[in-house]
Formats: C-alpha cells, structure tokens, sequence
C-alpha cells in the first residue's frame, strides 16, 4: 500500500533532482530533509539487518572462491557508498549469488590456488564492473539492461542457479573435487558419490541447515538464516564436530579492511575486464529490477542512470577496500524492510555494526560449519529458478521458451563468463531477428471496417486501381534493406491491374540508415523504369529529417509525402479521375 504522503514524497524527490549536486549525492539529499523520528526505525532495522549480512557475506565470499573475511570487507564501505550516491532508500548491496560462479570463473583458472592472488583478482573484476557502472550512468545508459528479455533473463539465471548449486554440492556433502566447470564438476561429483565419499556428519549439518531456511523462508517474524547458522555453529562448537571432518570457518582477522590497489599481471587483464564487464551488466539488471519495485512501492521516482552511479560506486568502494563485486539483495532488502527501515541510515548502521564485530568479535563466528555456508548460498540460488513464468511463455511464444532454455545450456556448459556472452548475442540477434524478417502487408478497404487493413486478414478489401498501398512494420535498416525492395517490387508484380504509383505507408517506420537510403534511390530507379511513381504517407518528421541528409527528400519533392493514407489515396484518385472510396 502506498503512503498517503506519497505524493509529496514524490514532489520532494523531483525537487531534489533538479537541485544540481544533490542529484549525485541521493543519500545527503536525504540528511536534509532527514526526520528524527526515523532513527529509531533504521538504527533497529540496521541491528537486524547485520544478523543477515555477516552470514551471508561469509558464505557468498566462499562460493566466489574467497576466504570468508572478505565477505565482511565487501559489505562495510560499499554499504557506506551506497548511502551516499544510491538514490534507493530501503535498497541493501552485498556479496550475491548470481554473482558468485562470475567471480569464481575468473578466480579459479586465474589464481591457480593462491589465496593471495584471488583477492587481487577478485577485487580488480569490482573496481572494472564500478568503472563500467558510473561511466554508463554518466553517459545516461540506463536503459541497457533493458535489451535482455524476460526469456534471456529466465535462463541466464536458471543456467547461474544451476552452476551456483553444482559449486556448492561439495562442501554441503563434506568432500571437495578438483575439477573446473559445471560438466566436470557434475562428473566429479558423481564419481565422488559414487565412490562412499561423503561425510555424513558434514551432510547432516549442511542438510540440517537448509532445511530450516527453506521452511522459515517466508516468515517475516522468524529469521531462518540466522536462526539456522546460529544453532549449525553451536551444535559444531558443543560436540566438537570439526575432529569428525566437518571444516569450520576458524578465527577471522582482527581488523577493518584497508585501502589496497589490487595489483593483478598482464595476462590476468583480459579475464578481469570481460569478467568484471559481465559482472557489471549482471549486477545492474538484478539491482534496476529490485529498486524498480520497491520504488513503486513506496510511490517514489526511478533514476536507473544514478542506481547504476550509486551501484558502481558501491563496487569500487569493494574492490579498493579488500572486497569484490556485489550486487542489490533481494534477501536482505526485505528483511531491512521487515524491520522498518526508513533511509539509508539503515545499511549505514548494517556497516558499522559489521566493522565492530570485526574488532570487537573475531572469534565468534570460528565454529561456523563450512557445509552450512554452502547450505545458505544453496537456499539463495533454488530462489534464483524460474519455473512457473517459463511455464505461461510455454503456452503462448514456445520459441522464447526455447530461447531461455539456450541461455541456460549456454551458461551451464560453457560457464557463467561466457554464459552472459552468449546472452547478449542471443539479445542481439533476437533483435535484429525481428527487424530482419518483419510483417508487411498490402492495404485495401474493407466494406466492414474503417480505414486500411491487410488484404490477407480482409480478402474482401478493395483496392484502387493502378495503386499500391504498401506497409511496412519496422525501421528501415541494413538487415532489412534488401528485404524490404524485395515486398515492394513483388506487391508491385502482384497487382491485378497495371501499377502506376506505390505508397508506402511509413508510420512504423521509425529510422532510415544509410543502407536503406542507398536501397530506397536504387528502388525508385526500378520503379521509375517500370513506370510506378513511388511515394510515402504517414512518415515522422526526424525521418523525413534523416532522407533530408541523405539528399532523398529533394529527390521525391514534396509532393512524394502525404500526411495520412487517406490523402495520398484521394491525391492519386484526383489525379487519375477515379472515384476515391468513402
């Protein structure tokens, strides 16, 4: 339900972002009109919200192939960065699971077992993907996330749950395997299995684990995170289950995270920039999404180019203070939320309540099992699949469905990195798919309905004698070029009488590159040899701009362009003393 002040929360936020540099500074603009009586709610909801993020933030660090620490360290500053430059007021940024099997791809071909080196990678792909993040909110690219569709999505996050749960399996089964990708992990696992090498002790704990979180995860008053990996790590800590092979997290480093340059050699470099690329556009549509909709909610405006300023300064933050990328969490904003946060203030007190457990605490969390982190990070990614909305674009577009299952093999055999490579490519050629082969159809008059309608739909339809009404429903491009001449001069050979004027009817057409302006004076030199005065109606003005340019206005006059199909068809019925219809 939308809050009855609302609208002037709205009017306040718009004012804000015509105020000059508070539009770069979201989280100030929010101090100043900041009301006392919301400490209190985002001092609680950052208390509750830090027995999520430590938790959490180790496990996800593991799963990208990091010590656990590191976990903590990416989510202190960048929470603080976000305050600041994030225009969300409720959004929480952290380690994630969809981005995990991104960092690990690159971590574990590139770091060759050396802790050390993952770190610096790690780190690097974090300052790449906040680079990429506020260059593209600066230059107002919002709008790429955009280009994926809901299929690709689908299964780009179906394939990343899948690669995600395979990663995982080992720990949560007490073994480990030395194999790289989803297709020799799943054999390694398999042969493990196989071969009596699970530990059940571990198995017991991890599955113990899960399963709490799994039954209590849709309880707003019953955390099952914690209340999961607090008892895993009493219950490991009691009876000593670390001396029956059930690893454990062990101490953390006493101490906050510095401001370290990630120095990484010449031939990390490629992997590292398509790695953090990647990690860039995926963390951008998981965090575009997740504002949008607490945006809505809360009857706020959406600023897509700063969300991705606000999200690239948070990964930068990461990688220059020993952490590495993160995205939005669509985990622990609910919780956040649950817990009635108000602003910003309340991953502020998220940060600081992590910093003194660093300082204060490091021992506390040494007994947490290893199995369950791998059970958390499990119980994230099954929330990652999409079944259901698959289902439904089953029913009605199978071809999309196919799509999505595409990106999912792709992702799963090829890895996460090459994965959302090939996602979008597939976006691409989606794309141009549609624009390349477009619906055309030949106008006539039909007795029972209005205006001009494909003869195919309307076989009754009437047509003028010696016109062709030509449409066209895409822009006019180098993929459709030839296309496009082909429909016309075939709807010109298919008129039953003698042809004397084609009229495109334009409105769909939306641009004209320099390809097709080539194709459109080679066409009307065809027609003009067969006697066929070639001429448009409905074409948009920044259209008629670009034919301007490309000296084709001059070349038609202005006479070749009709407002409305109705006027071009009663200028060619004057002309020729034909009756026009009524």
């Amino acid at each position: 339900m939308v809050n009855p002040s609302s609208s002037l929360d709205q009017s306040k936020a718009r004012a804000d972002v015509a105020a000059g540099p508070w539009h770069r500074l979201p989280g100030l603009a929010t101090l100043r009109e900041y009301r006392l009586s919301w400490l209190g709610n985002d001092i609680v909801a950052g208390i509750v919200l830090t027995t999520m993020l430590v938790p959490v933030g180790i496990a996800y660090a593991v799963a990208s192939g990091l010590p656990g620490v590191y976990g903590l360290y990416a989510t202190i500053v960048p929470l603080l960065a976000y305050a600041i430059f994030g225009p969300s007021r409720i959004l929480v940024l952290g380690p994630d699971s969809s981005l995990a099997p991104l960092i690990l791809a690159v971590v574990l071909v590139q770091s060759a077992g050396d802790p050390a080196r993952a770190v610096a990678l790690a780190a690097a792909m974090a300052i790449v993907s906040g680079l990429i993040c506020i260059l593209a909110g600066v230059l107002k690219l919002g709008f790429i996330t955009e280009l994926l569709s809901k299929p690709i999505r689908y299964g780009y996050m179906n394939g990343i749950a899948l690669t995600v749960l395979i990663s995982q399996l080992p720990k949560l089964l007490g073994f480990s395997i030395d194999a790289e990708g989803p297709l020799r992990s799943s054999w390694a696992i398999v042969t493990a299995i196989a071969g009596g090498e699970i530990n059940w002790v571990a198995f017991a704990v991890g599955a113990g684990v899960l399963i709490v979180i799994l039954v209590l995860k849709g309880s707003k008053l019953l955390p099952g995170v914690l209340i999961a990996v607090i008892g895993a790590t009493l219950v490991v800590g009691l009876f000593d289950l670390s001396g029956q092979g059930v690893k454990v997290l062990g101490s953390l480093p006493e101490g906050l995270p510095a401001l370290t340059i990630p120095l990484i050699g010449w031939t990390d470099l490629g992997p590292v920039l398509i790695g953090g690329a990647a990690v860039a556009l995926v963390s951008f549509a998981d965090t575009s999404v997740l504002s949008r909709a607490y945006a809505a909610r809360l009857g706020r405006p959406v600023d897509p180019n700063q969300e991705m300023i606000g999200l690239g300064a948070a990964n930068l933050s990461a990688g220059l203070f020993q952490g590495f990328a993160i995205s939005s969490s669509s985990s622990r904003t609910p919780v956040a939320e649950a817990a009635g946060a108000k602003t910003q203030v309340t991953g502020v007190v998220g940060a600081l309540s992590v910093a003194v457990l660093l300082v204060a605490a490091p021992d506390l969390l040494k007994h947490l099992p290893t199995p369950a982190l791998a059970a958390v990070v499990i119980a994230s990614a099954i929330g990652l699949i999409e079944v259901a909305d698959l289902r439904r674009i089953w029913r009605i577009q199978p071809w999309e469905f196919w799509l999505s299952i595409l990106c999912l093999v792709g992702v799963a055999v090829l890895g996460a990195v090459p994965g959302i490579g090939l996602a979008v490519v597939i976006a691409v050629i989606e794309f141009l798919w549609d624009g390349w082969r477009p619906h055309s159809a030949i106008l006539g008059r039909p007795d029972a309905v209005k205006g001009w309608h494909d003869i195919e739909r309307y076989p009754d339809a009437r047509l003028i004698p010696g016109l062709v009404l030509f449409r066209w429903d895409a822009p006019l491009f180098f993929a459709n070029a030839e296309q496009f001449e082909a429909r016309v001069l075939a709807a010109v050979a298919a008129s039953p009488t003698k042809p004397r004027r084609l009229v495109v009817a334009a409105a769909p057409v939306t641009s004209v590159d320099v390809t097709a302006a080539d194709m459109l004076a080679e066409l009307d030199e065809k027609l003009e040899k067969a006697e066929v005065e070639l001429c448009f109606a409905e074409l948009k003005d920044p259209v008629k701009d670009k034919l301007r340019r490309f000296g084709l206005y001059e070349r038609f006059g202005a006479d070749g362009f009709f407002p409305t199909i109705d006027t071009a068809v009663d200028a060619y019925c004057a002309a020729n003393g034909i009756e026009p219809p009524p």
